[in-house]
């Protein structure tokens, strides 16, 4: 009887994935995508310049990305639980303190521990979760965390302006700590357990018999850190996963480009808003085509969506080319997120699947940190940005060649 409720009931994993695609949903958006809000209300009071207030978020990105190491081995020892809660305890107060800001030095600092906090909260620790609870059903796991987290600047960059038309951004900034800590805290310490084994369960929701309890503790036979490190297709990954994230800055100048080139704001607005939808959509495609063609096959085509779109936005000159280009790279940057994480379970297994992520992460997290910036900077310089969308170009097309290298998963 106590096995016939137990199939009745929903395997955990997938309360897990619910669980934490609702709260990376709610620290992406008050840790992350609040911060493009704030930025033209804090440059308003405060006399900073634009440049000076988005260094804090690229320092923060680095610092998450450094910590992300400490973080990894954490979570292959010991499990989500106890790191993501006391993530979201620390950076309660820490957006209460940049509410109160008043100089630039203390400003850079909180959004310093604002990246040791957003370590614990991120994309990471969730991944890492869903990896040591799936097997069979890994990619549909993955998809729904991130379908439902993103969402997350579709939600919060507008509630975030409105509570900074109503309250002031000072009071918006506590009004969105107290939605943090209401909407996490209890989540990640009620919910959250280190792996199936935990609740009398292998991977999947199968049974866990007797005998197999010795193995819990490595639910899959994969390779160690130093195994993975020392494995030839880690360098390739490397490479491919840094160089792909150059991309992060297109939708941060997109804007800027359009406006250039003559578009409408309400059309250029429109079509960066629309390349979060277009993500969507990207992950929603990924395991069908996952399911139909071999990995590699997916991961070269995903990777190659990138430069494609990239063409696209440079050479087709009109409205319709800018909207294929959202659509085409806003769906290879949604898919790539799971294309990431498939790749190195595939290839490494969960054993020390946190570990070996946070470097590959953390290679991805500087490239993130300094593509706005070098965007940017090629604009001061030539008064244009085609010279360094030709480079991205360039530099996705290697990443797609380096992904197909590294990518050496057997076809199912």
């Amino acid at each position: 009887m106590a096995v016939s409720a137990r199939a009745r009931r929903p395997y955990y994993g997938w309360i897990l994935a619910v669980v934490l695609g609702f709260t990376e949903t709610v620290s992406w958006g008050v840790l992350y995508y609040t911060f493009s809000v704030l930025i033209a209300p804090t440059t308003a009071e405060m006399g900073w310049s634009r440049a000076e207030i988005s260094g804090a978020l690229s320092v923060m990105l680095v610092v998450s990305g450094v910590v992300g190491l400490g973080v990894g081995r954490w979570l292959d020892e010991h499990g989500p639980r106890a790191l993501m809660t006391a993530g979201s305890i620390v950076a309660v107060p820490l957006v209460i303190a940049w509410s109160q800001v008043r100089d630039l030095v203390s400003f850079y600092l909180i959004w310093i521990g604002i990246g040791i906090a957003f370590a614990a909260v991120n994309y990471g620790p969730a991944f890492a979760t869903m990896i040591v609870w799936f097997r069979r059903d890994r990619s549909r796991a993955l998809t729904l965390v991130t379908l439902v987290a993103g969402f997350a600047s579709t939600v919060f960059v507008p509630l975030a302006a409105w509570l900074v038309s109503v309250q002031g951004w000072r009071a918006a900034l506590v009004t969105l700590a107290i939605v943090l800590a209401v909407l996490t805290i209890a989540p990640h310490a009620l919910f959250l357990r280190r792996r199936p084994a935990d609740i009398g369960l292998a991977v999947d929701g199968a049974p866990l018999l007797a005998e197999d309890a010795v193995a819990t503790a490595t639910p899959e036979l994969s390779r160690s850190f130093r195994e993975a490190l020392r494995h030839p297709t880690f360098k390739w990954l490397a490479l491919a996963f840094a160089l792909y994230a150059l991309g992060v800055g297109v939708p941060v100048h997109l804007v800027a480009y359009l406006g250039d080139h003559g578009y409408s704001l309400a059309f250029a607005a429109a079509a960066a808003g629309g390349i979060g939808a277009a993500q969507v959509l990207g992950r929603l495609l990924f395991a069908p085509l996952e399911r139909r063609l071999p990995p590699r096959t997916v991961s070269l085509l995903v990777y190659l969506g990138q430069p494609l779109a990239l063409l696209i936005l440079l050479v087709v000159p009109s409205e319709v080319g800018v909207i294929a280009f959202v659509l085409l790279f806003g769906a290879a940057r949604g898919m790539e997120t799971l294309v990431r994480s498939t790749i190195i379970a595939g290839l490494y297994g969960p054993r020390r699947i946190a570990s070996i992520a946070a470097v590959l992460t953390l290679a991805t997290t500087l490239t993130q940190a300094i593509s706005p910036v070098s965007l940017g900077a090629v604009y001061d310089a030539v008064k244009s940005y085609v010279p360094a969308l030709w480079a991205l170009v360039a530099l996705s097309c290697v990443a797609a060649f380096a992904v197909y290298l590294g990518d050496r998963r057997p076809a199912r």
